[in-house]
């Protein structure tokens, strides 16, 4: 379709589309049309394509010490040349690196989600092209809540506090630097059985409100 705008979801297992269990893992994923970027596209309507960039686990700068596919920033500016043209890249990302193995701060998370801006911002040309860089539009994941999963308590012990935090982070990141911003808490919380996922009516709520976002910002 002539004029569509394109729209690339760069996220983790929340946009990726995990069905929390209450064995915290394995899992499985939603049905496109139940996860976020699903919903919004059905929202948004036949003049928007949506290109999900889901990993779970994935972080916004930090290498992982057992999977070394998991840091963000190494795989964006591949994924954004791939997908050129784009008008614009939606980044959702940090809850991840809450985990206790990565020894970071709320701040530090907002700085790994300011290197994916920088990253998008600099992405005008692509491969071989000239094609413009795409808007950004930053989402701050909603606070994980109780966990209740043994593993998931260690491995991201203290990540409660850190989250709660990352709304206003991302915010003044997001406005100093240029992108749009949502905070996803505002409309939803993680109701997931782990604490950390979404349900499917957290998808749906989430999927609508970033469409909303969306037209305003396209």
């Amino acid at each position: 379709m002539a004029g569509r705008k394109t729209i690339m979801c760069y996220g983790d297992s929340l946009t990726w589309g995990w069905i929390p269990v209450e064995a915290g893992a394995p899992s499985s994923r939603y049905p496109y049309e139940q996860r976020w970027p699903g919903v919004m596209a059905a929202a948004l309507g036949e003049g928007y394509r949506i290109i999900e960039e889901g990993l779970s686990a994935r972080t916004t700068s930090v290498d992982d010490p057992i999977d070394p596919r998991l840091n963000g920033a190494n795989y964006l500016p591949a994924a954004l040349a791939s997908h050129m043209p784009l008008d614009l890249v939606i980044v959702m990302l940090g809850t991840n690196d809450t985990k206790a193995v990565y020894r970071r701060s709320t701040h530090d998370i907002a700085q790994g989600v300011a290197k994916l801006v920088a990253q998008i911002m600099g992405s005008a040309g692509g491969v071989g092209t000239l094609y413009p860089a795409p808007k950004t539009l930053v989402v701050a994941p909603p606070p994980i809540k109780h966990i209740g999963i043994p593993w998931f308590e260690y491995a991201l012990e203290g990540a409660e506090e850190k989250t709660k935090g990352f709304a206003a982070q991302y915010e003044a990141m997001a406005g100093f630097m240029g992108a749009a911003f949502l905070d996803a808490g505002s409309v939803i919380t993680a109701d997931g059985v782990d604490g950390i996922h979404f349900t499917a009516d957290n998808n749906a709520v989430l999927g609508n409100a970033i469409a909303a976002k969306v037209k305003q910002i396209l």
